[in-house]
Protein backbone atom coordinates (compact mmCIF):
# COMPACT_ATOMS: atom_id res chain seq x y z
CA UNK A 1 0.00 0.00 0.00
CA UNK A 2 1.50 3.39 -1.33
CA UNK A 3 2.01 5.65 2.01
CA UNK A 4 -0.20 8.36 -0.59
CA UNK A 5 -3.15 5.68 1.43
CA UNK A 6 -2.48 6.59 4.89
CA UNK A 7 -1.76 10.43 4.55
CA UNK A 8 -5.28 10.73 3.14
CA UNK A 9 -6.97 8.51 5.75
CA UNK A 10 -5.21 11.32 8.26
CA UNK A 11 -6.00 14.31 6.21
CA UNK A 12 -9.83 13.43 6.20
CA UNK A 13 -9.76 12.32 9.94
CA UNK A 14 -8.12 15.71 10.83
CA UNK A 15 -11.00 17.42 9.59
CA UNK A 16 -12.93 16.08 12.61
CA UNK A 17 -10.07 16.64 15.67
CA UNK A 18 -11.12 20.25 17.26
CA UNK A 19 -8.77 23.09 18.04
CA UNK A 20 -6.69 23.00 21.06
CA UNK A 21 -6.98 18.70 20.78
CA UNK A 22 -4.70 15.79 20.85
CA UNK A 23 -5.93 12.38 19.31
CA UNK A 24 -3.70 9.48 20.34
CA UNK A 25 -3.70 6.10 18.41
CA UNK A 26 -2.15 2.78 19.86
CA UNK A 27 -0.71 -0.21 17.66
CA UNK A 28 -1.11 -2.69 20.81
CA UNK A 29 0.88 -5.16 21.74
CA UNK A 30 1.11 -8.92 21.51
CA UNK A 31 -0.91 -10.47 24.44
CA UNK A 32 0.78 -12.46 27.26
CA UNK A 33 0.59 -16.27 26.73
CA UNK A 34 2.70 -18.19 29.62
CA UNK A 35 6.05 -18.12 30.90
CA UNK A 36 8.08 -16.07 28.05
CA UNK A 37 6.00 -16.69 25.28
CA UNK A 38 2.81 -14.14 24.19
CA UNK A 39 0.16 -14.81 21.12
CA UNK A 40 1.49 -13.74 17.94
CA UNK A 41 0.70 -9.64 17.21
CA UNK A 42 -1.69 -8.28 15.25
CA UNK A 43 -2.07 -3.99 14.75
CA UNK A 44 -5.25 -2.87 15.96
CA UNK A 45 -6.36 -2.01 12.34
CA UNK A 46 -7.57 1.57 12.89
CA UNK A 47 -4.29 2.15 13.84
CA UNK A 48 -3.03 0.26 10.97
CA UNK A 49 -5.46 2.21 8.73
CA UNK A 50 -3.95 5.61 9.49
CA UNK A 51 -0.66 4.53 9.66
CA UNK A 52 0.68 1.31 7.74
CA UNK A 53 3.14 0.06 10.64
CA UNK A 54 2.37 -3.07 11.66
CA UNK A 55 4.41 -3.25 14.56
CA UNK A 56 3.36 -3.52 18.37
CA UNK A 57 3.80 -0.67 20.57
CA UNK A 58 4.41 2.17 18.07
CA UNK A 59 1.93 5.34 19.13
CA UNK A 60 0.52 7.79 16.42
CA UNK A 61 -0.02 11.23 17.35
CA UNK A 62 -1.63 14.08 15.97
CA UNK A 63 -2.34 17.99 17.30
CA UNK A 64 -4.52 20.29 16.35
CA UNK A 65 -3.03 23.56 17.73
CA UNK A 66 -5.14 26.90 16.19
CA UNK A 67 -6.47 24.85 13.44
CA UNK A 68 -3.15 23.22 11.88
CA UNK A 69 -2.61 19.44 12.49
CA UNK A 70 0.66 17.97 13.14
CA UNK A 71 1.46 14.55 13.51
CA UNK A 72 4.33 12.09 15.22
CA UNK A 73 5.12 8.51 15.41
CA UNK A 74 6.90 7.60 18.42
CA UNK A 75 8.41 3.99 17.66
CA UNK A 76 10.86 1.45 19.53
CA UNK A 77 14.48 2.22 19.84
CA UNK A 78 16.45 -0.29 18.24
CA UNK A 79 18.01 -2.67 20.89
CA UNK A 80 21.04 -4.72 19.41
CA UNK A 81 20.99 -7.12 22.00
CA UNK A 82 17.26 -7.99 21.30
CA UNK A 83 17.78 -7.41 17.80
CA UNK A 84 19.97 -10.65 18.18
CA UNK A 85 16.74 -12.73 19.01
CA UNK A 86 13.98 -10.86 17.24
CA UNK A 87 15.38 -8.75 14.32
CA UNK A 88 15.89 -5.38 14.65
CA UNK A 89 12.56 -2.70 15.09
CA UNK A 90 11.18 -0.45 12.48
CA UNK A 91 13.77 2.76 11.88
CA UNK A 92 13.21 5.93 11.75
CA UNK A 93 13.52 5.98 7.60
CA UNK A 94 11.42 2.86 7.07
CA UNK A 95 8.40 4.70 9.37
CA UNK A 96 8.85 7.19 7.25
CA UNK A 97 8.52 5.76 4.16
CA UNK A 98 5.55 3.55 5.46
CA UNK A 99 3.42 6.37 7.06
CA UNK A 100 4.36 9.60 5.52
CA UNK A 101 4.93 10.86 8.63
CA UNK A 102 7.98 12.67 8.89
CA UNK A 103 8.18 13.45 12.66
CA UNK A 104 9.47 10.36 14.10
CA UNK A 105 10.81 10.22 17.63
CA UNK A 106 11.29 7.15 20.28
CA UNK A 107 8.80 6.15 22.83
CA UNK A 108 11.12 7.18 25.79
CA UNK A 109 10.08 10.93 24.72
CA UNK A 110 5.74 10.15 24.55
CA UNK A 111 4.92 10.84 27.82
CA UNK A 112 7.43 14.22 28.24
CA UNK A 113 6.15 15.23 24.74
CA UNK A 114 2.67 14.93 25.76
CA UNK A 115 3.19 16.51 28.92
CA UNK A 116 4.74 19.63 27.10
CA UNK A 117 2.13 19.77 24.60
CA UNK A 118 -0.40 20.04 27.98
CA UNK A 119 1.91 22.54 29.21
CA UNK A 120 2.58 25.11 26.75
CA UNK A 121 -0.74 25.11 24.82
CA UNK A 122 -4.63 25.32 26.52
CA UNK A 123 -5.83 21.31 25.68
CA UNK A 124 -9.53 20.97 25.56
CA UNK A 125 -10.10 17.25 24.50
CA UNK A 126 -7.72 14.32 24.15
CA UNK A 127 -9.37 12.12 21.15
CA UNK A 128 -9.32 8.07 21.64
CA UNK A 129 -9.89 5.06 19.66
CA UNK A 130 -12.51 3.71 22.20
CA UNK A 131 -13.86 0.42 20.64
CA UNK A 132 -16.67 -1.06 22.40
CA UNK A 133 -15.47 -4.51 24.52
CA UNK A 134 -17.68 -6.57 26.42
CA UNK A 135 -16.84 -6.55 30.21
CA UNK A 136 -14.31 -9.60 30.54
CA UNK A 137 -12.36 -8.66 27.60
CA UNK A 138 -8.87 -6.98 28.79
CA UNK A 139 -8.72 -3.52 28.39
CA UNK A 140 -7.04 -1.93 25.29
CA UNK A 141 -4.35 0.55 25.44
CA UNK A 142 -6.84 3.29 24.66
CA UNK A 143 -8.77 2.69 27.29
CA UNK A 144 -5.76 2.39 30.35
CA UNK A 145 -4.43 5.63 28.23
CA UNK A 146 -7.88 7.15 28.99
CA UNK A 147 -8.36 6.54 32.88
CA UNK A 148 -4.46 7.98 32.99
CA UNK A 149 -5.15 10.89 31.26
CA UNK A 150 -7.86 11.45 33.22
CA UNK A 151 -6.61 11.11 36.37
CA UNK A 152 -4.20 13.87 35.35
CA UNK A 153 -5.59 15.78 33.62
CA UNK A 154 -9.34 15.82 35.01
CA UNK A 155 -10.23 19.33 33.05
CA UNK A 156 -10.01 17.67 29.88
CA UNK A 157 -12.75 15.84 27.91
CA UNK A 158 -11.79 12.76 26.53
CA UNK A 159 -13.54 12.22 23.02
CA UNK A 160 -14.13 8.74 21.14
CA UNK A 161 -12.67 9.22 17.83
CA UNK A 162 -13.92 5.25 17.10
CA UNK A 163 -16.66 5.86 14.96
CA UNK A 164 -15.19 8.49 13.03
CA UNK A 165 -12.88 6.17 11.87
CA UNK A 166 -15.21 3.91 10.97
CA UNK A 167 -17.35 5.76 8.64
CA UNK A 168 -13.75 6.26 6.75
CA UNK A 169 -12.98 2.20 6.70
CA UNK A 170 -16.80 1.45 6.01
CA UNK A 171 -15.91 3.33 2.35
CA UNK A 172 -13.18 1.03 0.21
CA UNK A 173 -11.15 2.91 -1.82
CA UNK A 174 -9.39 1.63 -5.00
CA UNK A 175 -6.59 -0.11 -3.35
CA UNK A 176 -8.08 -1.75 -0.79
CA UNK A 177 -10.80 -3.65 -3.01
CA UNK A 178 -7.39 -4.91 -5.44
CA UNK A 179 -6.21 -6.50 -1.65
CA UNK A 180 -9.57 -7.84 -0.65
CA UNK A 181 -9.73 -9.57 -4.64
CA UNK A 182 -6.31 -10.96 -4.18
CA UNK A 183 -7.04 -12.40 -0.47
CA UNK A 184 -10.88 -13.70 -2.25
CA UNK A 185 -8.11 -15.51 -5.01
CA UNK A 186 -6.19 -17.00 -2.68
CA UNK A 187 -9.29 -18.39 -0.98
CA UNK A 188 -10.19 -19.58 -3.92
CA UNK A 189 -7.24 -21.42 -4.88
CA UNK A 190 -7.10 -23.25 -1.40
CA UNK A 191 -10.79 -23.99 -1.97
CA UNK A 192 -9.69 -25.84 -5.21
CA UNK A 193 -7.02 -27.66 -3.86
CA UNK A 194 -9.48 -28.83 -1.09
CA UNK A 195 -11.90 -29.81 -3.65
CA UNK A 196 -9.14 -31.67 -5.41
CA UNK A 197 -8.11 -34.02 -2.47
CA UNK A 198 -10.79 -34.50 -0.12
CA UNK A 199 -12.51 -38.16 0.36
CA UNK A 200 -14.77 -39.94 2.41
CA UNK A 201 -12.97 -40.90 5.84
CA UNK A 202 -9.91 -38.29 6.14
CA UNK A 203 -10.68 -36.43 9.42
CA UNK A 204 -11.90 -32.71 9.03
CA UNK A 205 -8.65 -31.43 9.91
CA UNK A 206 -6.63 -33.51 7.04
CA UNK A 207 -8.88 -31.78 4.39
CA UNK A 208 -8.46 -28.43 6.15
CA UNK A 209 -4.94 -28.62 5.82
CA UNK A 210 -5.02 -28.30 2.06
CA UNK A 211 -5.97 -24.94 2.32
CA UNK A 212 -3.84 -24.07 5.31
CA UNK A 213 -1.00 -25.15 2.70
CA UNK A 214 -1.86 -22.98 -0.22
CA UNK A 215 -2.40 -19.80 1.95
CA UNK A 216 1.13 -20.14 3.34
CA UNK A 217 2.56 -20.90 -0.46
CA UNK A 218 1.14 -17.92 -1.16
CA UNK A 219 2.90 -16.19 1.41
CA UNK A 220 -0.42 -15.18 3.60
CA UNK A 221 1.50 -15.06 6.91
CA UNK A 222 -2.75 -15.20 8.60
CA UNK A 223 -6.31 -16.55 7.92
CA UNK A 224 -9.33 -14.02 8.24
CA UNK A 225 -10.36 -16.08 10.66
CA UNK A 226 -10.33 -19.44 12.28
CA UNK A 227 -11.49 -22.14 9.35
CA UNK A 228 -14.72 -23.63 9.29
CA UNK A 229 -14.35 -27.14 7.72
CA UNK A 230 -17.63 -28.86 9.05
CA UNK A 231 -19.43 -32.25 8.13
CA UNK A 232 -22.85 -33.93 9.11
CA UNK A 233 -24.54 -32.47 12.11
CA UNK A 234 -21.29 -30.25 12.87
CA UNK A 235 -22.18 -28.08 9.60
CA UNK A 236 -25.28 -26.55 11.84
CA UNK A 237 -22.91 -25.30 14.37
CA UNK A 238 -21.84 -22.01 13.13
CA UNK A 239 -18.66 -20.81 14.60
CA UNK A 240 -17.85 -24.98 14.33
CA UNK A 241 -14.02 -24.97 14.02
CA UNK A 242 -12.51 -28.27 15.74
CA UNK A 243 -12.04 -29.73 12.29
CA UNK A 244 -11.72 -33.30 14.33
CA UNK A 245 -14.45 -35.87 13.27
CA UNK A 246 -14.11 -38.33 10.83
CA UNK A 247 -15.55 -37.95 7.21
CA UNK A 248 -18.47 -40.06 5.73
CA UNK A 249 -19.29 -41.50 2.41
CA UNK A 250 -22.46 -39.23 1.26
CA UNK A 251 -21.94 -36.12 3.39
CA UNK A 252 -21.85 -32.19 2.84
CA UNK A 253 -18.63 -30.22 4.05
CA UNK A 254 -19.46 -26.89 5.14
CA UNK A 255 -16.01 -25.24 4.21
CA UNK A 256 -15.92 -21.47 5.54
CA UNK A 257 -13.04 -19.64 5.26
CA UNK A 258 -10.78 -16.85 4.04
CA UNK A 259 -7.04 -15.47 3.85
CA UNK A 260 -6.01 -12.59 4.71
CA UNK A 261 -3.76 -10.80 2.46
CA UNK A 262 -1.83 -7.48 4.04
CA UNK A 263 -4.10 -7.42 6.74
CA UNK A 264 -7.55 -7.04 4.27
CA UNK A 265 -9.80 -10.51 4.20
CA UNK A 266 -11.36 -12.48 1.93
CA UNK A 267 -15.10 -14.53 3.63
CA UNK A 268 -16.05 -17.16 1.38
CA UNK A 269 -18.60 -20.65 1.84
CA UNK A 270 -18.95 -22.85 -0.15
CA UNK A 271 -20.71 -26.84 0.84
CA UNK A 272 -19.68 -29.92 -1.79
CA UNK A 273 -20.22 -33.80 -1.35
CA UNK A 274 -17.47 -35.32 0.28
CA UNK A 275 -17.22 -38.27 -2.15
CA UNK A 276 -18.60 -35.62 -5.17
CA UNK A 277 -21.91 -36.59 -6.12
CA UNK A 278 -24.85 -34.65 -4.57
CA UNK A 279 -27.61 -36.77 -3.75
CA UNK A 280 -31.13 -35.67 -4.31
CA UNK A 281 -32.08 -34.63 -1.09
CA UNK A 282 -29.34 -32.74 -0.74
CA UNK A 283 -29.24 -30.90 -4.13
CA UNK A 284 -33.15 -30.23 -2.77
CA UNK A 285 -31.87 -28.14 0.36
CA UNK A 286 -28.86 -26.90 -1.70
CA UNK A 287 -30.29 -25.07 -4.50
CA UNK A 288 -32.84 -23.66 -2.29
CA UNK A 289 -30.11 -21.79 -0.11
CA UNK A 290 -28.26 -20.74 -3.96
CA UNK A 291 -31.43 -19.36 -4.47
CA UNK A 292 -31.40 -17.41 -1.76
CA UNK A 293 -27.93 -16.46 -2.37
CA UNK A 294 -28.43 -15.01 -5.86
CA UNK A 295 -32.20 -13.32 -5.03
CA UNK A 296 -30.14 -11.06 -2.52
CA UNK A 297 -27.18 -11.03 -4.64
CA UNK A 298 -29.41 -9.17 -7.35
CA UNK A 299 -31.56 -6.77 -4.50
CA UNK A 300 -27.86 -5.06 -3.73
CA UNK A 301 -27.45 -1.44 -4.49
CA UNK A 302 -27.41 1.63 -3.07
CA UNK A 303 -30.06 2.47 -0.19
CA UNK A 304 -31.00 -0.80 0.21
CA UNK A 305 -30.34 -1.95 4.07
CA UNK A 306 -29.03 -4.85 5.10
CA UNK A 307 -32.27 -5.83 6.58
CA UNK A 308 -34.22 -5.72 3.91
CA UNK A 309 -31.92 -8.45 2.45
CA UNK A 310 -32.09 -10.14 5.25
CA UNK A 311 -35.70 -10.34 4.87
CA UNK A 312 -35.37 -10.93 1.29
CA UNK A 313 -33.15 -14.26 2.77
CA UNK A 314 -36.02 -14.98 5.32
CA UNK A 315 -38.85 -14.98 2.25
CA UNK A 316 -37.04 -17.20 -0.07
CA UNK A 317 -35.13 -19.84 2.28
CA UNK A 318 -39.20 -19.83 3.84
CA UNK A 319 -40.75 -20.74 -0.06
CA UNK A 320 -38.28 -23.42 -0.50
CA UNK A 321 -38.37 -25.18 2.78
CA UNK A 322 -42.19 -24.99 2.46
CA UNK A 323 -42.17 -26.42 -1.05
CA UNK A 324 -39.94 -29.34 0.01
CA UNK A 325 -42.17 -29.74 2.71
CA UNK A 326 -39.59 -29.07 5.69
CA UNK A 327 -41.73 -26.55 7.08
CA UNK A 328 -45.42 -25.62 7.27
CA UNK A 329 -45.32 -22.06 8.42
CA UNK A 330 -42.94 -18.94 7.59
CA UNK A 331 -42.40 -18.85 11.49
CA UNK A 332 -40.91 -22.42 11.39
CA UNK A 333 -38.16 -20.89 9.76
CA UNK A 334 -35.69 -20.26 12.76
CA UNK A 335 -35.41 -23.83 13.25
CA UNK A 336 -33.30 -23.78 9.85
CA UNK A 337 -31.67 -20.36 10.08
CA UNK A 338 -30.86 -18.51 12.58
CA UNK A 339 -27.78 -15.83 11.58
CA UNK A 340 -27.46 -12.51 9.31
CA UNK A 341 -27.26 -12.69 5.51
CA UNK A 342 -24.87 -9.72 5.22
CA UNK A 343 -21.73 -8.22 7.32
CA UNK A 344 -19.07 -5.46 6.19
CA UNK A 345 -15.75 -7.01 5.20
CA UNK A 346 -12.71 -5.58 5.37
CA UNK A 347 -9.63 -5.20 7.16
CA UNK A 348 -11.98 -6.86 9.43
CA UNK A 349 -13.80 -9.92 8.47
CA UNK A 350 -16.73 -8.63 10.79
CA UNK A 351 -15.94 -5.19 9.81
CA UNK A 352 -16.84 -1.48 11.52
CA UNK A 353 -20.18 -0.42 11.00
CA UNK A 354 -23.75 -1.04 12.31
CA UNK A 355 -25.11 -4.54 11.06
CA UNK A 356 -28.13 -3.39 9.57
CA UNK A 357 -26.50 -0.15 7.38
CA UNK A 358 -28.04 1.23 4.54
CA UNK A 359 -25.12 0.78 1.57
CA UNK A 360 -23.84 3.14 0.01
CA UNK A 361 -21.09 2.92 -2.78
CA UNK A 362 -17.84 1.77 -2.61
CA UNK A 363 -19.39 -0.73 0.75
CA UNK A 364 -18.04 -4.40 0.69
CA UNK A 365 -20.83 -6.99 2.37
CA UNK A 366 -20.84 -10.78 2.23
CA UNK A 367 -24.32 -12.52 0.99
CA UNK A 368 -23.82 -15.89 2.97
CA UNK A 369 -27.87 -17.76 3.80
CA UNK A 370 -27.86 -20.71 4.69
CA UNK A 371 -29.95 -23.77 6.02
CA UNK A 372 -28.84 -26.16 9.03
CA UNK A 373 -30.97 -29.37 9.38
CA UNK A 374 -29.34 -31.05 12.71
CA UNK A 375 -31.88 -34.26 12.44
CA UNK A 376 -30.80 -34.78 8.95
CA UNK A 377 -27.29 -34.31 9.42
CA UNK A 378 -27.49 -31.12 6.92
CA UNK A 379 -25.62 -27.79 6.66
CA UNK A 380 -25.31 -25.43 3.53
CA UNK A 381 -24.10 -22.25 3.43
CA UNK A 382 -23.18 -20.62 0.14
CA UNK A 383 -20.88 -17.41 0.55
CA UNK A 384 -20.07 -14.19 -1.54
CA UNK A 385 -18.10 -10.82 -0.91
CA UNK A 386 -20.25 -8.48 -2.84
CA UNK A 387 -18.88 -4.57 -3.58
CA UNK A 388 -21.36 -2.04 -4.07
CA UNK A 389 -21.21 0.39 -6.80
CA UNK A 390 -23.12 3.37 -7.84
CA UNK A 391 -25.66 1.44 -9.96
CA UNK A 392 -25.63 -2.18 -8.38
CA UNK A 393 -23.09 -4.77 -7.24
CA UNK A 394 -19.74 -6.52 -8.58
CA UNK A 395 -19.88 -10.15 -7.02
CA UNK A 396 -16.32 -10.13 -5.97
CA UNK A 397 -16.30 -13.83 -5.89
CA UNK A 398 -18.52 -14.91 -8.96
CA UNK A 399 -15.51 -16.63 -10.60
CA UNK A 400 -15.44 -19.03 -7.32
CA UNK A 401 -17.94 -21.62 -8.76
CA UNK A 402 -21.08 -23.16 -7.06
CA UNK A 403 -23.56 -24.42 -8.91
CA UNK A 404 -24.54 -28.28 -8.09
CA UNK A 405 -22.99 -29.40 -11.63
CA UNK A 406 -19.89 -27.00 -11.91
CA UNK A 407 -18.75 -27.94 -8.07
CA UNK A 408 -19.19 -32.36 -9.42
CA UNK A 409 -17.56 -31.69 -12.81
CA UNK A 410 -14.59 -29.88 -11.04
CA UNK A 411 -14.03 -32.82 -8.86
CA UNK A 412 -14.67 -35.26 -11.27
CA UNK A 413 -11.72 -33.54 -13.07
CA UNK A 414 -9.97 -33.14 -9.93
CA UNK A 415 -10.18 -35.41 -7.29
CA UNK A 416 -8.23 -38.84 -8.14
Amino acid sequence: MNKIFFVTNRQKLGDVISQNSIAIFFAGQAPYKSADETYPFTPNRNFYYLTGIDEEKVIMVMININGKVSEMLFIQENDPVMAKWVGETISEDKAKEVSGIEDIKFLKDFESTIASYFDRFSIDNVYLDLERQEFNIPQTSSQNFAVDIMKRYPYVRVKNIYHDIALLRTIKREEEIELIKKAIDITYEGIKEIWSNAKPGMKEYEIEAYFNYILKKNGVKDFAFPTIAATGKNATILHYVDNNTKTEDGELMLLDLGAQYKYYNGDISRTFPINGKFSERQKEIYNIVLEANETVMKAVKPGVTTGELQDITKRVLAQGCKRIGLINEDSELNKYYYHGVAHPLGLDTHDVGPRNIELKPGMIITDEPGLYIEEEGIGVRIEDDILVTEDGYVNLSAHIIKSIEDIEMFMSKNNN
